[in-house]
């Protein structure tokens, strides 16, 4: 069983957690691209919330109203929140410190910018696996886990987009698998692909992924140990 869902709502209680440490009510939010996780979870805080994904689908899982749009060419009109969240999605956006700018500009002043993303480390030992096991085989190795920002760049990031009060907090998550097979199916589900646009697109040798898996960190108890480097962001829009 895919634990995708259980990592996007564990992820999505920890961020919204975040509103418990502010007096301030919030009217209208933007869910971006919460995957069908946020936008419920904020109409039962009271909150009226627009779920945004840049597929129609995805967008719909988080119930009416909703709207099919690229966080990078935004289609609100300024003032349009007082609060928006990003769970786990911005990590795919091409130009990130454009698309932070779009999603401050949508808000009203005083309003606040929660989101999550991977971190730098995140899926460190399957990105070392593939390499090890392509550079034997093939003779050298390219990409094949997206790469992350690092911690200490996310606060300049929204201080650069014009948020006040910007903060960058880490924490880790440590998932355990029996089945090496059954993390390379949830990256699939979560529609985690690589997604650097460089990449190798010939069909990798029958023996990568076999080889890769044997090589991933286990622990005494033979599971597979895969770690998530997850980075909260927390901005507010000036006054």
């Amino acid at each position: 069983m895919s634990r995708v869902a259980d990592i996007l709502s564990d992820v999505a209680d920890r961020l919204l957690d975040r509103l418990d440490d502010t007096t301030r009510h919030f009217e209208r939010a933007l869910d971006v691209g919460g995957r069908g996780v946020v936008a419920p979870r904020l109409r039962a805080r009271g909150i009226e919330t627009v779920a945004m994904d840049f597929s129609l689908a995805m967008a719909g899982l988080g119930g009416a109203p909703f709207v099919a749009a690229d966080e990078e060419v935004l289609p609100f009109a300024l003032g349009s929140f007082d609060l928006v969240v990003a769970n786990l999605s911005l990590h795919w956006v091409n130009d990130l410190p454009g698309a932070l700018i779009q999603l401050r500009r949508a808000m009203k002043p005083d309003g606040l910018f929660l989101a999550s993303l991977p971190l730098l480390g995140t899926l460190d030992g399957l990105r070392r696996a593939l390499t090890e096991a392509e550079t034997e085989l093939r003779g050298g190795a390219s990409p094949r886990v997206s790469p992350f920002p690092d911690l200490r760049d996310l606060a300049g990031l929204l201080q650069r987009a014009g948020f006040g009060l910007p903060v960058a907090d880490g924490e880790e998550i440590t998932l355990l698998y029996a089945d090496p097979l059954a993390l390379l199916r949830d990256l699939q589900a979560a529609g985690e692909s690589n997604a650097i646009h460089e990449r190798d697109r010939r069909i990798p040798p029958r023996a990568l992924f076999p080889s890769a898996l044997s090589r991933l960190p286990v622990t005494e108890e033979g599971r597979v140990r895969v770690t998530l480097q997850l980075g909260v962001m927390t901005g507010w829009a000036p006054p």
